[in-house]
């Protein structure tokens, strides 16, 4: 199989040599501008979500977590139907379905905007999910379609640049709306994005369908499954327990969480996916992802490797904001512009690796983008403070950021291009599902780390602490310890025994395990981008230039 993608790849290359008609055809980037503005369309509603929540909670008058409602579905739709999108695209036909899944993405938009119960948001973000498990696979499929040669390896990268940019846009713009106008407008830019999608989408070309193609009901309701449980047992690990129930979690299990459970049984639905989809394509059916694309362990390695930098940046994206909002008690406006030395890196890194191609493989590319957000995070780790606007912080972010940045491009880059065109749309499912399944597990995880970190320390300090008695802690329920900012730590202390130098030390001691911890999750982070330089180094060696024919 590894002679397999070298040769596919120097084939399409040579075909497109001097003198030949695919190097010299150019199309207009007409087109990729409609696929640019889709994949933007995409990344800026994800990323204006958690800058929105406050502004939710308030109008619906719901708790933040329950407004973080609207996150979990578009997650979950996105990564349940991803692979069944990629299916009924090749049956209908990548440009007719495009189409239609942008005006769906519009009207989700719409609803958004409208809404007047947190029941219409989580509902308008569940349409939105499901149309962007068909606009997921469409953007690679399309990409092979209308663009060859260097314009097609440019195409790819720019998707990556697309989902920085999109980050950065909606962390400013949307931190800037919801701290000066409100959130609802901010649904308004992706009416406005959906709306310049449609209407860029007749410049594509036109591609018919092929209703010989059969999806997988069986297949389909298995890896759903799998993704719903994976990600809900991921997302509550903290909320539903790690081992025990808490009182929040919906049911126990002999006074068990739930949430590891959900984890296993989504673990056996996946295998039995994989099960089912190997038995149908030994059979000679049409399998709901042809497993193909995953063959080569240079292949697999890229998924891997996609997966862990998607779980590391969700994690600094949980953690960064969450520190700024709840523990410095700032807001929204300030938090963007905490994060945008982080979110520009990204977006440039992205733009411009795809030049770097040429001269450099895709294992070098990779093993050094590894070491920069190693050494990154080792830094933070080090520099952090209680102020995210000091130099060496920032140096710190924009140091991932590069890794980040050029890591997120080229994986992807190196699963497209080693894939025949004809399977484009399952490399597209594929990566649509690691994205999602990625991000659910580097936020849940990294907050249930964080939150249990915090409170084995705070636990341990105050038994140091002659000053702070037994009775005053368990006044304050130490069981149950989160981030918390000075201010509202003092107004939970207010209505116990505490005196005021007990309060100044619970301060303290808060301060000091809340950055103890802090410093322990880049230390983590910077442990799992280490051991991710071994898929890494299983990278291909040849330079990504077009999708095989």
């Amino acid at each position: 199989m590894v002679a397999h993608s070298t040769s596919s790849i120097a084939g399409a290359a040579n075909a497109n040599g001097p003198g030949a008609k695919g190097a010299t055809e150019r199309r207009s980037w007409a087109p990729m501008v409609g696929l640019f503005l889709a994949q933007v369309l995409m990344s800026f509603n994800v990323a204006a979500l958690p800058i929105s929540l406050g502004g939710m909670g308030q109008d619906f008058g719901v708790p933040p977590t329950t407004a973080s409602s609207t996150i979990v579905v578009y997650g979950l739709a996105v990564a349940a139907l991803v692979m069944t999108g990629a299916k009924l695209g090749q049956r209908v036909g990548w440009v007719k379905i495009f189409r239609v899944v942008t005006v769906v993405f519009a009207g989700s938009s719409v609803m958004m905007m409208l809404s007047q119960t947190v029941a219409w948001a989580i509902a308008g973000q569940a349409l939105a999910g499901a149309a962007a498990a068909i606009i997921v696979p469409a953007l690679v499929a399309l990409i092979a379609e209308n663009y060859k040669g260097e314009q097609q390896a440019t195409a790819v990268g720019s998707l990556g640049s697309a989902r920085a940019f999109s980050g950065m846009s909606a962390f400013l713009i949307g931190g800037t709306l919801g701290t000066f106008v409100g959130w609802r407008p901010v649904f308004g830019i992706t009416l406005a994005l959906a709306i310049a999608v449609f209407i860029l989408s007749f410049t594509l070309r036109s591609d018919r369908g092929d209703k010989s193609v059969r999806i997988d009901v069986v297949a389909s309701l298995l890896i759903g499954g799998a993704i719903v449980l994976l990600t809900l047992g991921f997302n509550n690990l903290n909320g539903w327990g790690i081992v025990h129930a808490s009182e929040s979690a919906p049911f126990s299990l002999l006074g068990l969480s739930p949430a590891p459970a959900f984890v296993v049984v989504g673990i056996v639905l996946g295998q039995l996916f994989f099960v089912r989809t190997r038995g149908r394509k030994r059979q000679g059916k049409d399998p709901l992802v042809d497993l193909d694309v995953l063959r080569n362990p240079t292949e697999r390695a890229a998924v891997y490797a996609m997966f862990v930098i998607v779980a590391m940046e969700a994690a600094i994206n949980f953690t960064v904001p969450t520190y700024i909002q709840v523990v410095q008690g700032r807001t929204p406006f300030d938090t963007s512009l905490a994060m945008m030395p982080f979110n520009l890196t990204v977006f440039v890194t992205a733009t411009l690796i795809v030049r770097f191609y040429k001269r450099f493989q895709p294992r070098t590319i990779a093993l050094f983008a590894f070491g920069l957000t190693t050494v990154a995070l080792l830094w933070l780790a080090l520099v952090v403070t209680n102020n995210w606007e000091t130099l060496p912080t920032i140096l710190g972010l924009i140091a991932f950021g590069i890794g980040q940045g050029a890591l997120v491009t080229l994986v992807f880059n190196v699963l497209v291009t080693a894939a025949p065109k004809e399977l484009a749309g399952d490399v597209g499912s594929i990566r649509g599902t690691t994205q999602n399944l990625a991000s659910a597990v580097g936020t849940a995880v990294m907050g249930a780390v964080l939150v249990t970190t915090l409170s084995f320390g705070v636990t341990q300090s105050v038994e140091k602490h002659p000053e702070l008695p037994a009775e005053l802690a368990a006044q304050v329920d130490l069981g149950n310890v989160n981030f918390i900012n000075n201010d509202d730590l003092r107004e939970l202390l207010a209505e116990t025994d505490a005196t005021q130098a007990q309060v100044a030390s619970a301060i303290e001691l808060n301060e000091g395990e809340r950055l103890r911890t802090l410093k322990l999750g880049f230390l983590l982070l910077a442990g799992v981008s280490a051991i991710a330089a071994l898929p890494a180094s299983r990278l291909p060696r040849y330079r990504p230039e077009e999708i095989p024919e």
